[in-house]
Protein backbone atom coordinates (compact mmCIF):
# COMPACT_ATOMS: atom_id res chain seq x y z
CA UNK A 1 0.00 0.00 0.00
CA UNK A 2 1.46 3.36 -0.99
CA UNK A 3 1.52 6.46 1.18
CA UNK A 4 -1.50 8.09 -0.45
CA UNK A 5 -3.62 4.99 0.13
CA UNK A 6 -2.45 4.71 3.74
CA UNK A 7 -3.49 8.31 4.41
CA UNK A 8 -6.85 7.90 2.71
CA UNK A 9 -7.67 4.73 4.62
CA UNK A 10 -6.64 6.29 7.93
CA UNK A 11 -8.72 9.43 7.41
CA UNK A 12 -11.72 7.37 6.33
CA UNK A 13 -11.42 5.23 9.46
CA UNK A 14 -11.54 8.36 11.64
CA UNK A 15 -14.71 9.75 10.07
CA UNK A 16 -16.91 9.28 13.16
CA UNK A 17 -14.30 10.78 15.48
CA UNK A 18 -13.86 13.80 13.20
CA UNK A 19 -17.60 14.42 13.16
CA UNK A 20 -17.78 14.05 16.94
CA UNK A 21 -14.95 16.53 17.52
CA UNK A 22 -16.47 18.97 15.05
CA UNK A 23 -19.79 18.70 16.88
CA UNK A 24 -18.05 19.69 20.12
CA UNK A 25 -16.78 22.91 18.51
CA UNK A 26 -20.01 23.78 16.69
CA UNK A 27 -21.91 23.42 19.97
CA UNK A 28 -20.08 26.51 21.27
CA UNK A 29 -21.62 29.76 19.86
CA UNK A 30 -18.27 31.50 19.45
CA UNK A 31 -19.64 34.81 18.17
CA UNK A 32 -17.70 37.85 19.34
CA UNK A 33 -19.26 39.46 22.41
CA UNK A 34 -18.32 41.98 25.07
CA UNK A 35 -14.80 41.44 26.40
CA UNK A 36 -14.25 40.61 30.04
CA UNK A 37 -11.30 39.74 32.23
CA UNK A 38 -9.33 37.04 30.39
CA UNK A 39 -11.83 36.95 27.53
CA UNK A 40 -10.70 39.47 24.90
CA UNK A 41 -13.47 38.55 22.44
CA UNK A 42 -16.07 37.18 24.82
CA UNK A 43 -16.49 34.08 26.95
CA UNK A 44 -17.70 31.76 24.20
CA UNK A 45 -14.66 32.45 22.05
CA UNK A 46 -12.44 31.41 24.94
CA UNK A 47 -14.58 28.30 25.47
CA UNK A 48 -13.99 27.36 21.83
CA UNK A 49 -10.23 27.81 22.17
CA UNK A 50 -10.10 25.73 25.34
CA UNK A 51 -12.24 22.95 23.86
CA UNK A 52 -9.93 22.83 20.83
CA UNK A 53 -6.88 22.74 23.11
CA UNK A 54 -8.45 19.84 25.03
CA UNK A 55 -8.98 17.92 21.77
CA UNK A 56 -5.41 18.61 20.62
CA UNK A 57 -3.97 17.37 23.90
CA UNK A 58 -6.13 14.25 23.72
CA UNK A 59 -4.27 13.28 20.55
CA UNK A 60 -0.84 13.93 22.01
CA UNK A 61 -0.01 17.37 20.60
CA UNK A 62 1.96 20.00 22.47
CA UNK A 63 -0.26 23.00 23.09
CA UNK A 64 0.12 26.59 24.20
CA UNK A 65 -2.55 29.15 25.08
CA UNK A 66 -1.64 32.68 24.02
CA UNK A 67 -3.61 34.60 26.67
CA UNK A 68 -6.96 33.39 25.30
CA UNK A 69 -6.36 35.17 21.99
CA UNK A 70 -5.25 32.01 20.21
CA UNK A 71 -3.91 28.54 20.90
CA UNK A 72 -1.26 26.53 19.11
CA UNK A 73 -0.62 22.81 18.82
CA UNK A 74 2.76 21.45 17.72
CA UNK A 75 3.31 18.09 16.06
CA UNK A 76 6.83 17.88 17.52
CA UNK A 77 7.89 18.97 21.00
CA UNK A 78 11.07 20.36 19.51
CA UNK A 79 12.54 20.81 16.08
CA UNK A 80 12.57 23.59 13.57
CA UNK A 81 9.27 25.47 13.34
CA UNK A 82 8.69 25.16 9.61
CA UNK A 83 5.01 24.96 8.63
CA UNK A 84 2.03 26.75 10.15
CA UNK A 85 -1.63 25.98 9.51
CA UNK A 86 -3.80 28.93 10.54
CA UNK A 87 -7.51 28.47 11.28
CA UNK A 88 -10.10 30.40 13.30
CA UNK A 89 -12.74 29.21 15.73
CA UNK A 90 -14.86 32.36 15.89
CA UNK A 91 -17.96 32.52 13.71
CA UNK A 92 -20.45 35.08 12.43
CA UNK A 93 -23.86 35.36 14.16
CA UNK A 94 -26.40 32.71 13.19
CA UNK A 95 -28.78 35.16 11.49
CA UNK A 96 -32.20 34.08 10.23
CA UNK A 97 -33.60 31.39 7.99
CA UNK A 98 -32.07 28.24 9.49
CA UNK A 99 -33.94 24.95 9.08
CA UNK A 100 -31.41 23.19 11.35
CA UNK A 101 -30.17 24.23 14.84
CA UNK A 102 -27.25 26.57 14.05
CA UNK A 103 -25.20 25.50 17.07
CA UNK A 104 -25.81 21.76 16.92
CA UNK A 105 -24.16 19.63 14.26
CA UNK A 106 -26.79 17.98 12.04
CA UNK A 107 -25.77 15.21 9.64
CA UNK A 108 -28.12 14.85 6.70
CA UNK A 109 -27.72 13.61 3.11
CA UNK A 110 -23.94 13.52 3.37
CA UNK A 111 -23.75 17.07 4.71
CA UNK A 112 -22.74 18.38 8.15
CA UNK A 113 -24.78 21.45 9.06
CA UNK A 114 -23.91 24.06 11.70
CA UNK A 115 -22.44 27.53 12.06
CA UNK A 116 -18.72 27.22 11.45
CA UNK A 117 -18.96 23.92 9.55
CA UNK A 118 -17.09 25.40 6.58
CA UNK A 119 -15.86 28.66 8.13
CA UNK A 120 -13.67 27.64 9.86
CA UNK A 121 -14.28 24.91 12.44
CA UNK A 122 -14.64 22.10 9.93
CA UNK A 123 -11.36 22.98 8.18
CA UNK A 124 -9.67 23.29 11.60
CA UNK A 125 -10.72 19.73 12.43
CA UNK A 126 -9.48 18.59 9.02
CA UNK A 127 -6.07 20.16 9.70
CA UNK A 128 -5.93 18.63 13.17
CA UNK A 129 -6.69 15.15 11.83
CA UNK A 130 -4.09 15.60 9.10
CA UNK A 131 -1.51 16.13 11.86
CA UNK A 132 -2.93 13.20 13.81
CA UNK A 133 -2.68 11.02 10.69
CA UNK A 134 0.97 11.90 10.15
CA UNK A 135 1.74 11.27 13.83
CA UNK A 136 -0.12 7.98 14.28
CA UNK A 137 0.98 6.43 10.98
CA UNK A 138 4.57 7.17 11.95
CA UNK A 139 5.70 9.19 8.96
CA UNK A 140 9.15 10.69 9.51
CA UNK A 141 8.86 14.43 10.10
CA UNK A 142 12.01 16.41 10.77
CA UNK A 143 10.51 19.90 10.72
CA UNK A 144 7.78 20.98 13.09
CA UNK A 145 4.18 21.66 12.09
CA UNK A 146 2.18 24.11 14.18
CA UNK A 147 -1.60 24.38 14.09
CA UNK A 148 -2.62 27.92 15.12
CA UNK A 149 -6.24 28.48 16.10
CA UNK A 150 -7.44 32.06 16.47
CA UNK A 151 -10.63 33.66 17.74
CA UNK A 152 -11.20 37.00 15.98
CA UNK A 153 -10.93 36.52 12.22
CA UNK A 154 -14.53 37.56 11.59
CA UNK A 155 -14.04 40.91 13.36
CA UNK A 156 -10.65 42.24 12.31
CA UNK A 157 -8.06 39.58 13.25
CA UNK A 158 -6.91 41.39 16.39
CA UNK A 159 -6.11 37.90 17.69
CA UNK A 160 -3.28 37.48 15.17
CA UNK A 161 -2.02 41.00 15.74
CA UNK A 162 -1.63 40.08 19.42
CA UNK A 163 -0.21 36.65 18.65
CA UNK A 164 2.48 37.99 16.32
CA UNK A 165 3.77 40.32 19.02
CA UNK A 166 4.54 37.27 21.13
CA UNK A 167 5.15 34.49 18.62
CA UNK A 168 6.61 34.46 15.13
CA UNK A 169 4.79 32.64 12.36
CA UNK A 170 6.59 29.70 10.77
CA UNK A 171 8.27 30.59 7.44
CA UNK A 172 5.63 28.56 5.57
CA UNK A 173 2.01 29.29 6.41
CA UNK A 174 -1.31 28.35 4.88
CA UNK A 175 -4.90 28.82 5.95
CA UNK A 176 -7.92 26.68 5.00
CA UNK A 177 -9.95 29.91 5.02
CA UNK A 178 -10.35 30.23 1.26
CA UNK A 179 -10.59 28.05 -1.81
CA UNK A 180 -8.72 25.46 -3.78
CA UNK A 181 -6.58 25.07 -5.77
CA UNK A 182 -4.69 27.87 -3.91
CA UNK A 183 -5.02 31.62 -3.39
CA UNK A 184 -1.67 33.37 -3.65
CA UNK A 185 -2.90 36.92 -4.39
CA UNK A 186 -5.37 39.03 -2.44
CA UNK A 187 -6.02 42.50 -3.75
CA UNK A 188 -5.36 45.60 -1.70
CA UNK A 189 -8.37 47.01 0.13
CA UNK A 190 -9.36 50.54 1.04
CA UNK A 191 -12.45 52.06 2.56
CA UNK A 192 -13.00 55.75 2.02
CA UNK A 193 -15.37 58.31 3.49
CA UNK A 194 -16.35 61.01 0.99
CA UNK A 195 -18.39 64.12 1.71
CA UNK A 196 -19.95 67.13 -0.04
CA UNK A 197 -22.06 69.96 1.32
CA UNK A 198 -25.74 69.09 1.23
CA UNK A 199 -28.51 71.51 0.22
CA UNK A 200 -31.48 69.67 -1.30
CA UNK A 201 -31.36 66.15 0.17
CA UNK A 202 -33.13 66.11 3.53
CA UNK A 203 -32.24 62.52 4.39
CA UNK A 204 -30.68 59.56 2.63
CA UNK A 205 -29.83 55.95 3.43
CA UNK A 206 -28.17 53.40 1.24
CA UNK A 207 -26.55 50.11 2.08
CA UNK A 208 -26.15 48.30 5.39
CA UNK A 209 -22.57 47.08 4.85
CA UNK A 210 -19.50 48.79 3.44
CA UNK A 211 -18.37 45.65 1.62
CA UNK A 212 -21.52 45.01 -0.41
CA UNK A 213 -23.36 46.52 -3.36
CA UNK A 214 -26.43 48.21 -1.80
CA UNK A 215 -29.65 46.56 -2.91
CA UNK A 216 -31.80 49.41 -1.56
CA UNK A 217 -31.47 53.17 -1.13
CA UNK A 218 -33.90 55.83 0.05
CA UNK A 219 -33.96 59.63 0.12
CA UNK A 220 -36.25 62.49 1.12
CA UNK A 221 -36.00 65.62 -1.03
CA UNK A 222 -37.75 68.93 -1.67
CA UNK A 223 -38.47 68.20 -5.33
CA UNK A 224 -41.95 67.69 -6.78
CA UNK A 225 -42.83 64.03 -7.00
CA UNK A 226 -44.08 64.37 -10.58
CA UNK A 227 -40.73 65.82 -11.70
CA UNK A 228 -38.94 62.83 -10.22
CA UNK A 229 -41.39 60.34 -11.76
CA UNK A 230 -40.91 61.79 -15.24
CA UNK A 231 -37.16 61.71 -14.83
CA UNK A 232 -37.19 58.14 -13.53
CA UNK A 233 -39.22 56.98 -16.54
CA UNK A 234 -36.61 58.15 -19.04
CA UNK A 235 -33.62 56.73 -17.17
CA UNK A 236 -32.44 53.45 -18.66
CA UNK A 237 -31.68 51.90 -15.28
CA UNK A 238 -32.19 48.32 -14.18
CA UNK A 239 -33.60 49.65 -10.94
CA UNK A 240 -37.15 50.07 -9.66
CA UNK A 241 -38.01 53.48 -8.20
CA UNK A 242 -40.93 53.98 -5.82
CA UNK A 243 -41.79 57.67 -5.47
CA UNK A 244 -44.31 58.93 -2.90
CA UNK A 245 -45.12 62.09 -0.97
CA UNK A 246 -44.94 62.36 2.80
CA UNK A 247 -45.18 65.39 5.13
CA UNK A 248 -44.47 67.84 2.32
CA UNK A 249 -41.42 65.91 1.08
CA UNK A 250 -40.92 63.51 -1.80
CA UNK A 251 -39.65 60.06 -0.81
CA UNK A 252 -37.72 58.02 -3.36
CA UNK A 253 -36.91 54.36 -2.78
CA UNK A 254 -34.57 52.57 -5.20
CA UNK A 255 -34.39 48.78 -5.44
CA UNK A 256 -31.41 47.01 -7.00
CA UNK A 257 -29.49 43.78 -6.36
CA UNK A 258 -26.82 43.07 -3.76
CA UNK A 259 -23.41 41.51 -4.42
CA UNK A 260 -20.10 41.29 -2.59
CA UNK A 261 -17.81 44.29 -3.04
CA UNK A 262 -15.14 42.07 -4.61
CA UNK A 263 -17.56 41.23 -7.47
CA UNK A 264 -19.68 44.38 -7.84
CA UNK A 265 -20.45 43.64 -11.48
CA UNK A 266 -22.81 40.90 -10.24
CA UNK A 267 -25.02 43.44 -8.48
CA UNK A 268 -27.15 46.47 -9.31
CA UNK A 269 -26.26 49.48 -7.17
CA UNK A 270 -29.43 51.11 -5.85
CA UNK A 271 -27.47 53.98 -4.29
CA UNK A 272 -25.72 55.14 -7.47
CA UNK A 273 -29.01 54.75 -9.34
CA UNK A 274 -30.69 57.03 -6.79
CA UNK A 275 -27.88 59.58 -7.06
CA UNK A 276 -28.16 59.49 -10.85
CA UNK A 277 -31.88 60.24 -10.60
CA UNK A 278 -31.28 63.16 -8.24
CA UNK A 279 -28.40 64.46 -10.36
CA UNK A 280 -30.73 64.59 -13.37
CA UNK A 281 -32.93 66.86 -11.25
CA UNK A 282 -30.03 69.30 -10.62
CA UNK A 283 -29.27 68.26 -7.04
CA UNK A 284 -25.69 69.52 -6.73
CA UNK A 285 -24.50 67.08 -4.09
CA UNK A 286 -25.89 64.19 -6.11
CA UNK A 287 -24.28 65.52 -9.29
CA UNK A 288 -20.86 65.49 -7.60
CA UNK A 289 -21.16 61.86 -6.55
CA UNK A 290 -22.77 60.78 -9.82
CA UNK A 291 -19.77 62.23 -11.65
CA UNK A 292 -17.37 60.12 -9.59
CA UNK A 293 -19.57 57.01 -9.44
CA UNK A 294 -21.78 56.74 -12.54
CA UNK A 295 -24.50 54.14 -12.24
CA UNK A 296 -23.29 50.82 -13.64
CA UNK A 297 -19.58 51.62 -13.44
CA UNK A 298 -17.46 49.40 -11.18
CA UNK A 299 -13.92 49.87 -12.53
CA UNK A 300 -13.16 53.23 -10.91
CA UNK A 301 -12.62 55.04 -14.23
CA UNK A 302 -14.58 58.17 -13.29
CA UNK A 303 -12.95 58.53 -9.88
CA UNK A 304 -9.50 58.18 -11.42
CA UNK A 305 -8.39 54.83 -10.02
CA UNK A 306 -8.89 52.45 -12.95
CA UNK A 307 -5.93 50.05 -13.30
CA UNK A 308 -5.16 46.38 -13.81
CA UNK A 309 -2.35 43.87 -14.15
CA UNK A 310 -2.00 40.36 -15.53
CA UNK A 311 -1.60 38.50 -12.24
CA UNK A 312 -4.34 40.06 -10.11
CA UNK A 313 -6.80 41.62 -12.54
CA UNK A 314 -8.54 44.99 -12.39
CA UNK A 315 -9.56 47.37 -9.65
CA UNK A 316 -13.18 47.20 -8.49
CA UNK A 317 -15.02 49.77 -6.45
CA UNK A 318 -18.43 50.24 -4.87
CA UNK A 319 -20.16 53.29 -3.43
CA UNK A 320 -21.88 51.31 -0.72
CA UNK A 321 -23.34 53.55 2.01
CA UNK A 322 -24.76 57.06 2.40
CA UNK A 323 -26.10 59.38 5.09
CA UNK A 324 -26.58 63.05 5.92
CA UNK A 325 -24.25 64.18 8.70
CA UNK A 326 -23.33 67.68 9.82
CA UNK A 327 -25.00 69.28 6.84
CA UNK A 328 -23.08 67.08 4.39
CA UNK A 329 -23.86 64.14 2.15
CA UNK A 330 -21.43 61.49 3.40
CA UNK A 331 -20.83 58.31 1.40
CA UNK A 332 -18.58 55.31 1.95
CA UNK A 333 -16.58 53.66 -0.81
CA UNK A 334 -15.04 50.17 -0.94
CA UNK A 335 -12.00 49.66 -3.21
CA UNK A 336 -10.21 46.42 -4.18
CA UNK A 337 -7.03 47.09 -6.18
CA UNK A 338 -4.38 44.94 -7.92
CA UNK A 339 -0.78 44.37 -6.89
CA UNK A 340 0.50 46.92 -9.41
CA UNK A 341 -0.87 49.72 -7.20
CA UNK A 342 -0.51 50.87 -3.59
CA UNK A 343 -2.76 52.52 -1.04
CA UNK A 344 -0.81 55.75 -1.50
CA UNK A 345 -1.16 55.68 -5.28
CA UNK A 346 -4.88 54.92 -5.20
CA UNK A 347 -5.53 57.64 -2.63
CA UNK A 348 -3.66 60.31 -4.61
CA UNK A 349 -5.61 59.55 -7.79
CA UNK A 350 -8.93 59.50 -5.94
CA UNK A 351 -8.19 62.80 -4.20
CA UNK A 352 -7.40 64.49 -7.52
CA UNK A 353 -10.66 63.34 -9.09
CA UNK A 354 -12.74 64.18 -6.02
CA UNK A 355 -11.23 67.65 -5.68
CA UNK A 356 -12.53 68.57 -9.12
CA UNK A 357 -16.13 68.14 -7.93
CA UNK A 358 -15.58 69.52 -4.40
CA UNK A 359 -15.78 66.17 -2.64
CA UNK A 360 -13.50 65.64 0.34
CA UNK A 361 -11.76 62.30 0.91
CA UNK A 362 -10.92 60.56 4.18
CA UNK A 363 -9.45 57.03 4.24
CA UNK A 364 -10.88 54.91 7.07
CA UNK A 365 -9.16 51.58 6.24
CA UNK A 366 -6.09 50.75 4.15
CA UNK A 367 -4.54 47.37 3.43
CA UNK A 368 -1.86 46.74 0.82
CA UNK A 369 -2.16 43.82 -1.64
CA UNK A 370 -0.94 40.40 -0.52
CA UNK A 371 1.15 38.44 -3.03
CA UNK A 372 3.14 35.23 -2.78
CA UNK A 373 4.94 34.29 -5.99
CA UNK A 374 3.40 31.46 -7.98
CA UNK A 375 6.98 30.38 -8.71
CA UNK A 376 7.85 29.77 -5.05
CA UNK A 377 8.64 26.20 -4.02
CA UNK A 378 5.95 26.48 -1.33
CA UNK A 379 3.16 27.28 -3.80
CA UNK A 380 4.38 24.70 -6.31
CA UNK A 381 4.51 21.99 -3.65
CA UNK A 382 0.98 22.67 -2.40
CA UNK A 383 -0.40 22.71 -5.94
CA UNK A 384 1.35 19.42 -6.71
CA UNK A 385 -0.24 17.90 -3.59
CA UNK A 386 -3.66 19.15 -4.68
CA UNK A 387 -3.22 17.65 -8.14
CA UNK A 388 -1.91 14.32 -6.84
CA UNK A 389 -4.72 13.84 -4.33
CA UNK A 390 -7.67 15.17 -6.36
CA UNK A 391 -6.57 14.49 -9.92
CA UNK A 392 -7.62 18.05 -10.80
CA UNK A 393 -5.46 20.75 -12.35
CA UNK A 394 -3.90 23.03 -9.74
CA UNK A 395 -3.32 26.69 -10.61
CA UNK A 396 -3.02 29.66 -8.26
CA UNK A 397 -5.81 32.22 -8.23
CA UNK A 398 -6.21 35.86 -7.24
CA UNK A 399 -9.20 37.19 -5.31
CA UNK A 400 -10.65 40.55 -4.42
CA UNK A 401 -11.53 39.50 -0.89
CA UNK A 402 -9.23 38.83 2.02
CA UNK A 403 -8.37 35.68 3.96
CA UNK A 404 -6.81 35.05 7.37
CA UNK A 405 -3.29 35.36 5.91
CA UNK A 406 -3.76 38.77 4.26
CA UNK A 407 -1.53 40.55 6.76
CA UNK A 408 1.16 37.85 6.84
CA UNK A 409 4.37 37.90 4.84
CA UNK A 410 4.28 34.57 3.02
CA UNK A 411 0.89 33.01 3.77
CA UNK A 412 -1.45 31.49 1.19
CA UNK A 413 -5.01 30.18 1.36
CA UNK A 414 -5.20 26.46 0.60
CA UNK A 415 -8.81 25.25 0.69
CA UNK A 416 -11.13 24.47 2.28
CA UNK A 417 -13.81 25.09 -0.39
CA UNK A 418 -13.49 23.08 -3.60
CA UNK A 419 -14.24 24.60 -7.03
CA UNK A 420 -17.98 24.81 -7.58
CA UNK A 421 -18.84 24.38 -3.88
CA UNK A 422 -21.69 26.36 -2.36
CA UNK A 423 -21.64 25.79 1.39
CA UNK A 424 -23.92 28.65 2.54
CA UNK A 425 -20.95 30.29 4.23
CA UNK A 426 -22.13 33.10 6.52
CA UNK A 427 -25.71 32.17 5.60
CA UNK A 428 -28.46 29.98 6.98
CA UNK A 429 -27.84 26.22 7.00
CA UNK A 430 -24.08 26.51 6.58
CA UNK A 431 -22.58 23.08 5.91
CA UNK A 432 -19.60 21.07 4.77
CA UNK A 433 -19.95 17.83 2.85
CA UNK A 434 -18.65 14.83 4.79
CA UNK A 435 -16.55 13.80 1.80
CA UNK A 436 -15.06 17.30 1.61
CA UNK A 437 -14.14 17.24 5.30
CA UNK A 438 -12.30 13.96 4.78
CA UNK A 439 -10.69 15.07 1.52
CA UNK A 440 -9.39 18.25 3.18
CA UNK A 441 -7.74 16.19 5.91
CA UNK A 442 -6.23 13.91 3.28
CA UNK A 443 -4.82 16.83 1.29
CA UNK A 444 -3.36 18.48 4.39
CA UNK A 445 -1.71 15.26 5.58
CA UNK A 446 -0.02 14.86 2.21
CA UNK A 447 1.01 18.53 2.30
CA UNK A 448 2.59 18.15 5.75
CA UNK A 449 4.67 15.22 4.57
CA UNK A 450 5.68 16.96 1.34
CA UNK A 451 6.81 20.08 3.18
CA UNK A 452 8.15 18.75 6.47
CA UNK A 453 8.92 15.07 6.03
CA UNK A 454 11.24 12.85 4.12
CA UNK A 455 10.68 9.64 2.22
CA UNK A 456 11.64 6.49 4.06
Amino acid sequence: MNRKEMIRNYITSKRDEMVSDLAELIRIPSVMSEPSDGCPFGENNVRALRKAEEICRKYGFFTHNCDNYAISADLLNNGEKHLGILCHLDVVPEGNGWTKPPFELTAEDGKLFGRGAIDDKGPAIAALYAMRCVKELGFTIDKNVRLILGSNEENGSADMEYYQKRESFPPLLFTPDGSYPLINIEKGMMRIKLSHKCEKIVSISGGAMVNAVPEAAKAQVKIPAETLRRTAERLAANVRFDITEEDGLTVISAHGKSAHASTPELGTNALTALLKLLAECDVEEAKAFAALFPFGETDGASCGIKCSDEVSGAVTTVLSMAEISGGKLVCTQDIRFPVCESCKGILEKLENAAKAVCVSVEPIMQSEPHHVSAESDFVKTLLNVYENVTGERGEPIAIGGGTYVHETENGVAFGAEFPGDENNMHGADEFIKEESLLLNAEIYANAIIALCGKEE
